[in-house]
């Protein structure tokens, strides 16, 4: 699971979670101070709307996270945040089938019965949610059957470092003083033989004066 997805789904999940749970509160415990009034209080529409426009983004980032993340967790043994994710997942496809009863209710009582029952799954899930992520993030994973090895690589020190320097430098120190031996050696043989060739010269030329 990527970064913009976690915070995706942490994101519409509270959105989601507080728009329903502000309107439901709203609609369900006050009481308007106009006895003719149609709503019990004046932000109890921009609420339902804010429930409306995030509840289907909170779909569509469990969605994103289904096959990824949910199904592989599930088939796998990580101990880690099992309970808690498979309470959400278990949570979370009542708790969509009853929003969208709620808008085909047509008598009070089974409005009710929806209402209280897609309040108290939103509540699950909300919790669940953000509690598997505080179990993941705050204890240590422990490693599982199905499970790769982690293979800790040996840390590199500042005097590692200069040994494998010195040990590249000496080879090629090495090699420099070689080739200049070589050179001082070709150096010494030409200039003998060049002492040699000229010799006979001098000497031709002594004897002929």
């Amino acid at each position: 699971m990527t970064r913009f997805q976690r915070w995706f789904l942490y994101v519409t999940t509270a959105l989601a979670t507080v728009s329903g749970v502000g309107y439901f509160y709203m609609k369900r415990f006050l009481t308007p101070l106009d006895p003719w009034a149609v709503i019990n209080h004046p932000l109890e529409p921009w609420f339902l709307k804010a429930h409306i426009l995030t509840a289907p983004l909170m779909l569509f980032a469990v969605g994103l996270i289904t096959t990824q993340h949910i199904w592989r967790s599930l088939k796998s043994s990580l101990p880690t945040g099992r309970k808690t994710g498979l309470a959400a997942t278990v949570a979370f496809g009542p708790l969509v089938l009853s929003g969208y009863l709620i808008q085909t209710a047509a008598t009070p009582l089974t409005l009710d019965v929806l209402g209280w029952t897609h309040l108290v799954l939103g509540l699950l899930a909300a919790f669940a949610i953000f509690e598997h992520r505080r179990l993941v993030r705050g204890r240590k994973r422990r490693p599982g059957r199905d499970d790769l090895p982690v293979i800790s690589l040996p840390t590199r020190t500042s005097q590692d470092v200069g040994d494998q320097a010195d040990d590249e430098v000496r080879p090629a120190a090495a090699a420099s003083g070689a080739s200049r031996t070589v050179s001082g050696r070709r150096a010494r043989r030409s200039g003998s033989y060049r002492h040699r060739t000229d010799h006979p010269e001098e000497s031709s030329s002594a004897a002929s004066s």
